[in-house]
């Protein structure tokens, strides 16, 4: 009977350990399933919505080629299609009994694209030479764009695969149990064998001559003593363990596969959505992410990096409008005159520590932003980025260095982001459209100011830098035959404000300062000096020089409803922007 049980349990190994291994090669299903389509006609662009790309579980990889130049790049759908605009494209469509695909051509009024490389709507992009092969995870709400280079159709030949889980779980449990069953059927077996031994009974033996013996000197006492008292049965019962216990050890050794359930699983954390805040799902979307604006602010930070160091107008145009190119413009003017002039401060090249974007769903979009220099010693900068129409890169309109202890107001968070506020909006005790002009005065007219009593002064450093006092210096360091005049005006630029969780606001204005001096009598020479000079290109003038200086500032106004909150400077840029001779 015991020799039976050994057979069974050899039998049932051998079954297991079969079936295990033959789940993984002959059993084994397709890891993968894989659609295809080809499009035809000239539409340059080809648009996968994601509810496509989730049709089926797991990362999707995506292959397309059947042009000289593939771009695939993705972004949230809505983006995509504002992208696309009035041209004609693909759209892929998915049929979901048959799990196969196809496509259709929405026609449009444009025939061809502009080059999609390096646009900021885009979350990642790729590129590649008559085919490209990318695996990506898109969200449901995102959607896939392929173009070739905009001009010729877009490429023809496209197709989809998802994974397919065919790790076949019950592999490892079957290998498992069929060694377990075979070193049960091995020690079934030995104990069959000694049993049989031990049934035969005595047997009548040979007597043997004595055997002379043998100095004990010469065997160790140890190993004596052992096989002395180790009786002969007991040797063999080591001897038949001891085998048993190799066998078990290789068994086990070779029995770990991967994909085998384990008894006692332990969770892995895996990537999930983060969850919007309460009563915002209908709110309309941040204009960026936090990943788009940083990859945003790393192009711009190079760009206007290598526009500095060649001091190259049209370059630094790609990236800053406004203020900020206005006043980098004429930066650049005033150091191919004279070298010597200081140029103005290059942006941080560091993290972005604050992200504030509009909530928005059309164009143009705003996005507010703080950025830290690696440098402790610079100065974060606080930038205004305008992104104009979908096909448009954002550019900085406001670039405006804040200071050392500056402490901004509580403001909404990145995911869920701000409206961009009207001009004459009514919720701080000044509306955005009147901060120019009422600092304006200040500078003018110090204390003695209508606006004074708005305003904090114990935090304003650029009062001590051109106000009043300043402005009243510079009259008196003037020779007898030459005067000054200052005046200011709110700048071209409209306000930027965005509300605070406190129902306040954060603006940034313009404000442009004019400073002209003339000749008190007919025949007195008037000379520029440093920056105006350079600028205005001559050393001597007898009509008088008339210098404007472009003041970018950053304010919070506190809400009407806190009574005895002062509107505070968070920050400014200042410098020449031009120089003219009096007419």
């Amino acid at each position: 009977m015991r020799f039976v049980v050994a057979i069974v349990l050899f039998v049932v190994a051998f079954v297991g350990i079969g079936l295990g291994i033959a789940q993984r090669t002959v059993l084994a299903g397709p890891d993968h399933v894989t659609v295809e389509t080809t499009t035809s006609g000239t539409a340059p662009v080809t648009v996968i919505d994601g509810s496509i790309l989730n049709a089926l579980p797991g990362t999707q990889t995506i292959d397309a080629s059947g042009s000289e130049t593939v771009f695939l790049a993705y972004g949230r759908t809505a983006d995509v299609l504002a992208w696309v605009g009035d041209a004609s494209y693909n759209l892929l469509e998915w049929d979901t009994e048959a799990q196969t695909l196809g496509s259709s051509v929405q026609a449009g009024l444009e025939a061809t694209v502009p080059a999609p490389s390096g646009s900021d709507l885009w979350v990642q992009e790729f590129s590649g030479v008559e085919e490209l092969t990318r695996k990506i995870n898109v969200p449901a709400d995102a959607s896939i764009l392929i173009v070739g280079d905009g001009e010729t159709p877009a490429p023809s030949s496209i197709s989809i695969t998802w994974p397919l889980d065919n790790s076949a779980p019950w592999s490892g449990p079957l290998i498992v149990g069929g060694g377990l069953a075979l070193l049960a059927g091995l020690a079934a077996f030995v104990w069959a064998l000694l049993h049989a031994r031990r049934a035969r009974g005595p047997r009548r033996k040979q007597p043997k001559l004595p055997k002379p013996p043998k100095p004990p000197q010469l065997r160790p006492a140890k190993q004596r003593k052992a096989i002395e008292a180790a009786p002969p049965r007991g040797r063999r019962r080591l001897f038949a363990a001891s085998g048993v216990a190799v066998v078990t050890a290789l068994a086990l050794g070779g029995c770990t596969f991967s994909g085998t359930p384990e008894l006692f699983p332990v969770e892995t954390p895996t990537a999930s959505p983060t969850p919007g805040a309460a009563g915002t799902e209908d709110l309309p979307a941040p204009a960026v992410t936090r990943p788009q604006l940083e990859r945003i602010m790393e192009r711009i930070e190079t760009t206007v990096a290598e526009a500095d160091a060649e001091g190259d107008e049209d370059l630094a145009e790609t990236r800053l409008a406004g203020p900020a190119l206005e006043l980098r413009a004429a930066n650049y003017e005033i150091l191919s005159s004279d070298s010597s002039q200081t140029a103005v401060p290059v942006l941080p090249q560091g993290p972005v520590e604050v992200i504030l974007p509009q909530q928005i769903d059309t164009w143009p979009r705003t996005v507010f932003a703080v950025v830290k220099d690696e440098n402790a010693t610079v100065a974060p900068v606080a930038v205004m980025l305008i992104q104009e129409t979908p096909r448009d890169n954002y550019k900085a309109h406001y670039v405006i260095s804040l200071g050392p202890s500056t402490t901004l107001p509580d403001m909404a968070a990145t995911a869920i982001g701000a409206p961009r506020v009207g001009t004459d909006v009514a919720l701080g005790v000044l509306q955005p459209s009147e901060l120019a002009d009422a600092y304006g005065d200040i500078l003018l007219n110090g204390d003695e100011s209508e606006y004074a009593v708005f305003f904090d002064a114990e935090t304003d450093t650029l009062r001590e830098q051109i106000g009043a006092e300043y402005k009243e210096s510079v009259k008196t360091s003037l020779p007898a035959t030459a005067k000054v005049t200052f005046s200011n005006v709110a700048g071209d630029e409209d306000p930027i404000a965005f509300g605070t969780n406190d129902a306040g606001l954060l603006v940034a204005v313009e404000l442009v300062e004019v400073e002209k001096v003339t000749p008190v009598e007919a025949g007195a020479a008037i000379n520029p000096r440093d920056r105006v000079k350079a600028l205005l290109g001559l050393s001597q003038t007898t009509k008088g020089v008339e210098a404007r200086y472009g003041v970018q500032l950053l304010f919070y106004v506190p809400p009407v409803a806190e009574e005895g909150a002062l509107i505070q400077l968070l920050g400014y840029s200042q410098g020449l922007i031009s120089a003219t001779e009096v007419d």
